[in-house]
């Protein structure tokens, strides 16, 4: 074959550190537009975001050249520095250290990137661990659930 020809998609989530709700709806969309910014950047797309207080979730259209590890890596720490620096009573703020990423076929990207817009109703009865949970048995990722929370 002459070329190289992908169509990743990666649903990413990821928490505050211990869980604390803080993400304000009155900065949230800005965190958003930063993150697409980064992604941008970087020969990536945003294809929907969402969250609650306590945790963010991202589709994504990846390029090839990046690893999904070094992409949330560098996503968490430059937002992280971003809230410190634009939101001024966030100078604690943190993510927790993991993440969670899953793969998207094109056929389901209208679904997730709906799940995604839909985080704040959806949370309204279910907890964020329940969701995580969910999504490491939905996707078959194996996991000790005594390390699963910081």
């Amino acid at each position: 074959m002459s070329g190289s020809y992908c169509n990743l998609r990666v649903h990413m989530v990821w928490s505050t550190k211990d869980r604390k709700s803080l993400i304000e709806p009155l900065w949230e969309d800005r965190l958003f537009e930063y993150l697409g910014g980064i992604l941008t950047n970087r020969k990536h797309v945003l294809l929907a975001a969402g969250g609650t207080g306590d945790h963010i979730h991202l589709l994504v259209g990846q390029h090839p050249t990046e690893s999904v590890s070094d992409l949330v890596r560098d996503l968490k720490s430059n937002s992280s520095a971003w809230i410190h620096r634009e939101i001024p009573d966030q100078k604690t703020f943190g993510w927790q250290l993991g993440y969670g990423a899953f793969s998207v076929s094109k056929s389901n990207e209208e679904a997730v990137s709906e799940y995604i817009h839909d985080q704040k109703e959806h949370h309204k009865t279910r907890s964020f661990k329940q969701e995580l949970l969910g999504l490491l048995i939905r996707h078959e990722i194996d996991f000790d659930e005594r390390y699963l929370w910081e």
